[in-house]
C-alpha cells in the first residue's frame, strides 16, 4: 500500500528543509510501504522551491509541484491530493507540528475501522499530547471558530483545523474534486463534503507542538475563515 504525503508550503525556505529531512528519514526507517512526498509550493516569494530541489537527487520519492501564484493553503492541498498516486493520501504542515510518525495511527485506524476512509488528527482527543499550547488568544479564537463552524455546517467535531488528515485514494479523489475554498477554512469544507458523501470519519489522538511562527495572521485570517464557512452550504447545494 503506497503512501502519499502532501506538504503545502508558502515561504517555508527556513522550516521546510528540516521537516523534509526528518520526515524522509522516518519514512525510510519505519514504513514498510512505498511512499512519495509531494511538496506543493503556493507561489512563494522566498527560496522555498530552491530548498526543495536541493534534496531531490538524494530523495527520489520527493516531487515539487509549483503553483504560479499564491492562492492559499486549501488550493495547495487540493493540488497535491489530486496529483497523489498512493492508496492513502496524508497532508501535513511544513512546520512538522504534527510529526510524520502519526501515520502509524492512520494505518492502525484503517485496519481496525475499515469502514472509515477519512482519518483526522484531533488535538481535542482525550489521548492527545499537546506539549506546547497556542497562546490564550489563539486558543479562544479557535474555540469561537469551532462553535460558529458547528452552527453553520452541522459538523460535530471539536477540532477541524489540525493540519494532519488522511484519506483513502477514493475518498481523496471524490472530496478534493469537489472542494473549492482556497483558504484556511478548506478543512471544514473537506469534512462537510465527507459527510455529504457518506464517508465515515475517524478521529485519532495526536502528539502536537505549537509552532509560534504560524502562517495564520491574527484577525485577518480568522475573519476570512468565518466568512468562508458561511459559504460552504451555498457552494455545495
Amino acid at each position: 500500500m503506497k503512501l502519499s504525503v502532501i506538504i503545502p508550503a508558502y515561504n517555508e525556505a527556513e522550516r521546510l528543509p528540516n521537516t523534509l529531512k526528518d520526515a524522509y528519514a522516518w519514512l525510510n526507517e519505519h514504513l514498510t510501504h512505498d511512499f512519495e512526498i509531494l511538496v506543493v509550493d503556493d507561489g512563494s516569494s522566498d527560496d522555498t522551491c530552491k530548498s526543495v530541489r536541493q534534496f531531490m537527487d538524494d530523495m527520489p520519492e520527493l516531487t515539487l509541484i509549483e503553483q504560479p501564484q499564491n492562492k492559499g493553503k486549501g488550493a495547495a492541498v487540493r493540488r497535491g491530493m489530486l496529483a497523489a498516486t498512493g492508496e492513502v493520501h496524508v497532508f501535513m504542515d511544513a512546520d512538522h507540528s504534527t510529526h510524520i510518525r502519526e501515520v502509524k495511527r492512520v494505518f492502525t485506524s484503517l485496519k481496525t475501522h475499515p469502514q472509515c476512509e477519512v482519518i483526522i488528527a484531533s488535538r481535542q482527543h482525550p489521548d492527545s499530547d499537546i506539549s506546547q499550547h497556542q497562546s490564550w488568544l489563539r486558543e479562544h479564537m479557535g474555540k469561537s471558530f469551532n462553535l460558529l463552524m458547528r452552527l453553520a455546517t452541522g459538523i460535530d467535531m471539536p477540532d477541524t483545523q489540525c493540519g494532519f488528515k488522511a484519506f483513502t485514494a477514493k475518498a481523496s479523489q471524490q472530496i478534493f474534486s469537489e472542494q473549492k475554498l482556497d483558504g484556511f477554512s478548506f478543512d471544514v469544507e473537506v469534512l462537510f463534503l465527507a459527510a455529504r458523501m457518506n464517508y465515515q470519519v475517524s478521529e485519532i489522538p495526536v502528539e502536537w507542538i505549537n509552532e509560534p511562527n504560524s502562517k495564520v495572521r491574527m484577525l485577518i485570517d480568522p475573519l476570512k475563515m468565518f466568512i468562508d464557512i458561511l459559504k460552504i452550504r451555498r457552494l455545495h447545494r
